[in-house]
């Protein structure tokens, strides 16, 4: 491992008090990485500054991008009443430029984190990176500040070895959370590369065992269907229950209508990967009712909400799995009285379009052996991260993308405490990063066995 003398400067990070907080850079991986968790709590600008000085240091270009995400003009994806989308953000770009007769690499990771909360239910202070049985504890420690820290380090190993003969190096630091859009931001803007690898922590739980190749999209939705509580002044309903339409009774006939096309589209949507790892290849489920406006168990609401989802896998588009869910509904409408005449609402919340790379493909090689040679044990393809940011550069620029990243655990975004990362692996996933960028960006792929390019 690389252990250079450290270099110290000042970051200006905007925080409550407004104060100027000095931080150690250092090129061993896992300081970098205590260092973000400890200036995470001044928020995604601190982590960027730290970033871009952290790199400019070592003779990378440096460039921030603003935007407004509901301007990016995204291809695969969209998100309705969403105000995060009308935040302004910021990107960062790091760019070591090579020879451009060579293949380029473009790497992101995300800045930003999970709101702050509940910090009370921690073993230790989230924002005092805590080495405890091989691993480290932090916020946003595994969502994605082990990202950025990787992508760092591997880059800084690449450039100290002085390599010249190596495509252009990109790093995109960029905002992810809540339809963000950050590194479709960038890409729409022009930013493009050969290949791409998305640096973050695997959910899964297995860590660099995996690679992320493929990608199904999703749809999330809500259907409010109208009922009619009986014509009585009465302040029970119950007697009067047969004279009344009620809307829970009738949001039933919709989630099994819903349950029939699930099943039907299981028999018809083929995805070997995704078949073989769960025995389907598409899902939908209902996983949110709610008619509680009637306080009195003895009263009929006006209103029932459902809640779901629809995961469908790559090469099927938003609007082919948009259609078939309001045939169905529509179907099912038809074939009641009520709901002929009070069609239930179906309202779509968000939506992203699927991705893969193929597994002979160079680069899915490259990072596959690369792996393997620094974990000793072959990688397979994980299907099943549904949405996974990968698909951002397949949908919107095709350029491949492939996802890799450490073992990491109790993520704040799945309501956990005490988020973690194996170092072991974290150091691991920078040995492999370093790798990848200098096979691939070295040109390796294209090289005949005397070592001349083709």
């Amino acid at each position: 491992m690389i252990n250079i003398a450290r270099i110290r400067f000042i970051v200006k990070t905007v925080s409550k008090r407004d104060t100027i907080m000095e931080f150690i850079l250092t090129d061993e991986p896992l300081q970098c990485l205590k260092d973000l968790v400890a200036i995470q709590k001044d928020g995604e600008a601190a982590i960027q500054d730290y970033i871009k000085n952290s790199l400019e240091n070592h003779g990378c270009t440096m460039r921030y991008f603003d935007y407004l995400p509901s301007n990016v003009p995204v291809k695969g994806e969209f998100s309705s009443d969403n105000i995060n989308v009308e935040r302004p953000r910021r990107a960062l770009v790091a760019e070591a430029k090579g020879d451009p007769n060579l293949p380029s690499l473009l790497i992101f990771a995300h800045p930003d984190s999970e709101l702050v909360r509940e910090i009370e239910q921690w073993r230790s202070d989230p924002f005092v990176p805590a080495e405890i049985e091989g691993r480290l504890f932090g916020w946003g420690v595994a969502d994605d500040l082990a990202g950025c820290a990787c992508a760092i380090a591997a880059i800084k190993t690449v450039l100290h070895k002085n390599k010249t003969h190596l495509g252009s190096i990109i790093f995109a630091s960029t905002p992810s959370k809540n339809f963000a859009r950050g590194v479709s931001a960038l890409l729409h803007a022009g930013l493009t590369a050969d290949a791409s690898l998305y640096l973050h922590p695997a959910e899964s739980g297995r860590g660099l065992s995996e690679i992320k190749a493929i990608a199904s999209g999703q749809l999330e939705f809500i259907i409010t269907i109208h009922g009619k509580p009986p014509d009585t002044t009465e302040p029970g309903h119950t007697a009067f229950s047969h004279l009344a339409e009620n809307p829970i009774e009738k949001a039933f006939l919709v989630a099994n209508a819903l349950a029939k096309l699930n099943e039907v589209r299981n028999q018809k949507i083929m995805h070997k990967a995704i078949h073989c790892e769960v025995g389907r290849s598409t899902n939908l489920h209902i996983s949110r009712i709610v008619s509680n406006e009637e306080n009195r168990l003895s009263r009929i609401n006006k209103t029932c909400t459902l809640g779901g989802a629809i995961s469908f896998p790559p090469k099927e588009t938003l609007e082919e799995t948009k259609n078939e869910i309001e045939q169905a509904i529509e179907k099912m409408a038809q074939n009641d009285p009520w709901l002929r005449v009070n069609p239930p609402e179906l309202k779509w919340l968000s939506g992203v379009t699927g991705g893969e790379v193929d597994m002979s493909s160079p680069f899915y090689k490259i990072v596959s052996s690369s792996v393997k040679e620094v974990t000793s044990q072959e990688p397979f393809v994980n299907p099943m991260h549904t949405s996974s940011d990968i698909k951002n550069p397949i949908v919107e620029a095709d350029i491949p993308c492939l996802g890799l990243g450490c073992l990491g655990g109790n993520l704040s975004q799945n309501n956990q405490t005490d988020e973690w990362v194996d170092i072991s692996d974290f150091n691991r996933m920078v040995d492999v990063t370093a790798k990848v960028i200098e096979r691939w960006c070295g040109n390796e792929q294209n090289k005949r066995p005397n070592g001349h390019s083709h």
